[in-house]
């Protein structure tokens, strides 16, 4: 999934946060793949003990771990000690490989999307980490294949008029053999090749038989006009998980990663398109930072020249008769994270719009005060509500070519 930022300590900063604090919800019991697998379905786990009073988050905290991985949180008031937990159906989190220390198995997490799969530069699947670098973790694990970025390959590897595509479906479905389900994250599918994507989506799901498909896609407030059918991928997988961040990115006007009100209008509109049993909603765990001033560029010597004559530098320095300077500039920083407070309320916000099913992007980045918060539903799923039933791979979507 990718839109992480590590958060650097710069010359001078302006700090903008908006923390809203809600209430949460029970502990549960994290499903085991042996007792809760893709092949019984997405069935919720059973309790194994009384409600914890585990002390919720503190309003104040360190802010969001950088992406190389410090996690680290804040200690609950006694005044927050009592509050009950958020309860979902579904916690999933995302980890990279050789980042396996930020998994803390006593985490209420059900599901793990484990990073590090990709395609190769011919096509082919490469990348795929071990299932068994994971052995204290009990719930189901989903192997994440990703391509974030380039269109052609990915357009080579979907479409039926090259030899890839079967290749690759071959490739998924043998690396999944340790895993309990496996997650499709193509970020670089052009327009014209849709549906190649459901295609190829339907193909794979028949490979993977009675294990789990999940696929993750962009967010949207309303029908795309060349984006992905919500409708017509839920129609296929077991999951779709919702990557509800990035509203404002790296070279937008500086703005919540995922604000309040979009977050409340991507459920929305997810929900009436998925439905309550296969939306997964995203949240970020990490910050984004902008600067009033990019000062590592290509220079005109005539731009130089200004800088020298309006800093006032006298001293031109040469190393091996290169000439260089030195002086200071103020750089103005404008940064945008959450913190435990603001996953609670967008959490919150997820539960009271009657979302299942969440997602956190990703282990290592979190302020590590919001797994107090939360917890695994103790009741089970109604019959049939999120789990997997085969489709009549006769019929359409699985009958295209």
């Amino acid at each position: 999934m990718n839109a992480s930022l590590a958060l650097t300590t710069l010359v001078a900063s302006i700090l903008t946060v908006s923390s809203v604090f809600a209430a949460e919800p029970p502990a549960a019991s994290i499903p085991s793949a042996s007792t809760a697998s893709p092949t019984q379905g997405f069935a919720a786990p059973a309790p194994s003990g009384p409600a914890s009073t585990t002390p919720a988050p503190s309003p104040v905290s360190e802010g969001p771990a950088a992406q190389a991985g410090d996690a680290g949180g804040a200690a609950a008031p006694p005044e927050e000690a009592m509050r009950p937990k958020l309860e979902f159906s579904e916690i999933w989190a995302y980890l990279m490989e050789g980042e396996e220390a930020f998994l803390d198995s006593s985490r209420p997490i059900t599901d793990l999307g484990y990073f590090g799969a990709g395609l190769g530069i011919s096509g082919n699947l490469v990348g795929v980490p071990p299932r068994a670098k994971l052995p204290a973790f009990e719930g189901r694990v989903h192997l994440v294949v990703q391509e974030v970025s380039n269109a052609a390959l990915t357009h080579f590897c979907l479409s039926p008029d090259y030899p890839l595509r079967d290749a690759l479906v071959a490739d998924i479905v043998a690396a999944s053999k340790d895993y309990d389900g496996v997650q499709i994250d193509f970020e670089a599918v052009s327009s014209r090749d849709r549906e190649n994507f459901y295609a190829f989506l339907a193909r794979l799901k028949i490979g993977l038989g009675e294990k789990a498909l999940s696929v993750a896609l962009p967010a949207y407030v309303k029908d795309p006009r060349d984006g992905f059918s919500y409708q017509r991928v839920a129609a296929i997988v077991d999951r779709i998980v919702v990557m509800a961040y990035d509203e404002h990115w790296s070279s937008s006007a500086p703005g919540p990663v995922a604000s309040m009100d979009w977050c409340r209008r991507v459920s929305s509109y997810a929900a009436a398109k998925i439905g309550p049993e296969k939306l997964v909603m995203g949240l970020p765990f990490y910050g984004r930072a902008w600067a009033d001033k990019s000062l590592s560029r290509a220079y005109k010597y005539s731009s130089l020249a200004k800088i020298i004559g309006d800093k006032g530098i006298g001293d031109i320095q040469r190393r091996d008769e290169i000439p260089y300077i030195e002086y200071a500039e103020t750089v103005n920083v404008k940064v945008y994270f959450d913190d435990s407070a603001s996953t609670v309320a967008r959490l919150g916000l997820y539960l009271g719009a009657s979302v299942r099913n969440v997602a956190f992007w990703r282990l290592g980045q979190e302020d590590s005060a919001v797994w107090a918060s939360i917890s695994v539903a103790a009741a089970p799923a109604p019959p049939d509500q999120g789990r997997i039933v085969q489709p009549d791979y006769s019929r359409p979507p699985y009958a295209q070519p």
